[in-house]
């Protein structure tokens, strides 16, 4: 018989290929199971890095069944107290899941939430511990309550220490799918003086459909705050990373958006849809707003609005990227009517609105306090008022301004950029007397904190007002200045003159002036009480109430000849004022009208500071008179309450020897009453006035721009880009 063959022993490096390979697949059948299983007995490792990492207690532990749940809910399926999984991403899933607050908080937790499912990227977490915003590739709970604050110091409940603490750290974390059943949020914001309650609820109809609604009550900037909103569509939303995408998307992935909100007495509706709800990317629909104010509605987006009277308006709006654009259909101002279309761009360093502002009519009383219209009732009114009581007590009673003494906003100057054409048909100036501007044009320029109204045009009584205005709002005080000029406007149709028994107003001709002056202040009352410049005017083609006139220089006996035979005109040849400020004193240089009876100049102060006159009027009369108690009048007192009496001194002293001659011959008391005639002070006076004329200082020009044709902003919005709601 033959002997077996010898066995061949396994070449070495051939075993340690089989251990490798065997080593593989018990790590790999590890990874397989622990995968499988989700790691459970990571549960306590992880609470301790994850607490060690943010410095703030995370606890996986299941709520006791004796205990209630943070939120009511529908009872479902328990879910796993802890899974975990490593493959692509980190999938956290726990039954319950509790981050808590930072120390200097009073709030219970940072979040408590039931029945959790947690998806992050690496890719995301890599970037979150160097400094960007942290983003969730999904967030699922059943319930969820947080609480979410950031103080005025600028820290943040939600950004951890060891994490770098940037401005993209501290924002609120991006989330790309969210499904909450039902949830709670508490925001106390202090920079934005924000603090609400948002009850939401996230709910799945279809696969690629959900509805959520969000009810936030509370206060924002110490006025109560409500606003419900409603989604349905494409939810969760897919939020993407940077602006690389396009706006908008396919009809069928948008999101029906309503949405209902009140912030004082301001209320929105919104009815449209949007690309992404919670970021209000590509918004498009219509919407009305009303409110006790513009001011009010223009805090909260950081628009720079006056304060107006109550409002109501109307129209469209298109979110696209960082920019906003409406079409206003209709705004309702107090008595004003008002449209226009206008893009907010906050893509730039500052952001910019532009646009066209028109309409039927504008009241300035409209614009309250932005015109130092003092309203019918609120803090103003009942200062008033309390003044009138303390002078009723006895105490000293204030006198009454007229200025408008409001302080301008100058920092809300600074925060934005503004190219707005403005076109309104007519402007009621707020009185009776003088005829509205029909219409008005400028070109509205906001730059660096500089306001600016270039090519300003507004037509009235078949003349026009055009210039220049601009307010420096860069310091802490304003400084303000005006080009202006007037040209060609017929003064008995510009001031309404009520003559009852006359078909000729008091006053007639063509005014042309000009006005270049200066002021710095922080209200309409400190800028004119600084006053600089020169205002120079000039009537053409001129009359004048010859009764009025006689009166003016107590003419007795024309005055009583012409109740006999009636009121004329009196042609006025030349009328001329020219006056200058200086640190808001105005003082005529001359102002004189020459008629063929007589000449009347003007003399004194008017003090812009103090709101007080002191002007006296001498009447020169050319002919003579044998009855006349010509004497200076004076105008004195405040712009409140003007005063106007007779120069008693010189009045007295021809009364005085008057009595004196009639003791002595009834006849002679007549003498001081005669008036010759001052001949050479007429000429005098006439001569002033026609060189002063001749100089040519008023001209009726017409600057560029002056045909009302404005060039349009190039920033401005375009109706057409607009798209209605899709539903």
């Amino acid at each position: 018989m033959s002997e077996p063959a010898p066995s061949q022993a396994m070449p070495a490096h051939q075993r340690w290929w089989l251990g490798s390979a065997v080593a593989l697949a018990i790590v790999a059948a590890a990874l397989t199971v622990g995968e499988l299983l989700g790691w459970p007995f990571l549960a306590s490792p992880l609470q301790s890095l994850l607490s060690k990492r943010l410095e703030r207690t995370v606890s996986f532990a299941a709520p006791a069944a004796s205990s209630p749940s943070a939120l009511p809910s529908p009872s479902t399926s328990p879910a796993p107290a802890f899974s975990v999984r490593f493959m692509g991403g980190v999938q956290l899933r726990v039954a319950q899941l509790e981050v808590a607050a930072p120390a200097w908080s009073r709030a219970p937790h940072l979040m408590l939430a039931q029945e959790l499912t947690l998806d992050l990227r690496y890719i995301d977490l890599w970037r979150a511990m160097r400094g960007q915003r942290l983003r969730l590739e999904s967030l699922k709970a059943r319930e969820l309550d947080a609480h979410l604050e950031r103080l005025a110091d600028g820290r943040t409940s939600w950004s951890f220490k060891r994490i770098a603490n940037t401005a993209a750290a501290q924002a609120l974390p991006q989330v790309g799918q969210l499904r909450v059943s039902q949830g709670i949020v508490h925001l106390r914001d202090e920079p934005m003086k924000l603090d609400v309650q948002v009850q939401l609820s996230l709910a799945d109809v279809k696969r690629t459909t959900a509805t959520l609604r969000a009810l936030a009550t509370g206060q924002y900037r110490e006025f109560p705050l409500k606003v419900e909103l409603l989604a349905r569509g494409r939810l969760p939303w897919e939020a993407h990373e940077g602006d690389e995408l396009p706006e908008r998307e396919p009809d069928n992935v948008r999101a029906a958006l309503t949405v209902k909100a009140e912030v004082g007495r301001a209320t929105l509706a919104f009815d449209g849809d949007a690309v992404d709800v919670a970021t209000l990317r590509g918004l498009s629909g219509r919407f009305s707003l009303r409110g006790p104010s513009l001011a009010a509605v223009g805090d909260p987006v950081g628009v720079t609005l006056p304060t107006t009277a109550p409002f109501r308006t109307k129209g469209q709006v298109v979110k696209q990227g960082k920019v906003w654009r409406v079409v206003i259909d209709d705004a309702t101002v107090g008595a004003s009517q008002l449209r226009g279309a206008f893009s907010y761009d906050q893509t730039g360093a500052v952001p910019l609105l532009a646009g066209r502002l028109g309409g039927k009519r504008l009241h300035l009383v409209d614009l309250g306090p932005v015109v130092g219209v003092v309203p019918a009732s609120g803090p103003a009114n009942n200062a008033a008022n309390n003044a009138a009581n303390a002078g009723a007590k006895g105490q000293v009673k204030p006198r009454a301004r007229v200025l408008p003494t409001r302080p301008f906003d100058l920092a809300a100057l600074r925060i934005m950029d503004a190219n707005v054409l403005i076109d309104i048909d007519e402007v009621d100036l707020n009185t009776s007397r003088l005829e509205p501007l029909r219409p008005l044009r400028a070109h509205l320029v906001l730059a660096g904190g500089v306001l600016t109204l270039n090519e300003l045009d507004a037509r009235t009584a078949d003349g026009r007002v055009y210039g220049q205005v601009r307010l420096d709002g860069r310091a802490d005080t304003a400084a303000w200045h005006a080009d202006l000029k007037l040209n060609d406007v017929r003064l008995e149709r510009w001031i309404h003159q009520q003559r009852a028994s006359a078909s000729f107003p008091f006053v007639s001709g063509r005014l042309d002036g000009a006005a270049v002056v200066q002021g710095q202040g922080r209200s309409t009352a400190e800028i004119l009480s600084s006053l600089t410049g020169n205002v120079h005017a000039e009537l053409r083609g001129g009359a004048v109430s010859h009764m009025a006139l006689e009166l003016a220089g107590l003419d007795v006996a024309q005055a009583l000849g012409l109740l006999v035979k009636g009121d004329d005109a009196l042609p006025v040849p030349c009328a001329v004022a020219d006056l200058v400020a200086a640190n808001g004193l105005l003082r005529p240089r001359l102002v004189v009208l020459d008629t063929r009876d007589s000449v009347v100049w003007i003399d004194g102060t008017v003090s812009l500071a103090h709101e007080a006159l002191d002007l006296r009027a001498v009447v020169a009369p050319k002919d003579f008179s044998p009855l006349t108690l010509r004497t200076p009048l004076r105008v004195r007192g405040s712009f409140a309450q003007p005063v106007v009496s007779l120069q008693t001194q010189a009045l007295g002293q021809k009364l005085g020897a008057a009595f004196l001659l009639g003791l002595i011959n009834p006849l002679a008391a007549l003498i001081p009453l005669i008036d010759p005639g001052d001949t050479e002070a007429a000429r005098s006076g006439a001569a002033a006035c026609q060189s002063l004329r001749q100089r040519g200082v008023v001209k009726a020009a017409v600057t560029p721009g002056g045909s009302g044709k404005l060039a349009r902003p190039a920033a401005a919005p375009k109706p057409t880009s607009l798209r209605s709601p899709a539903h």
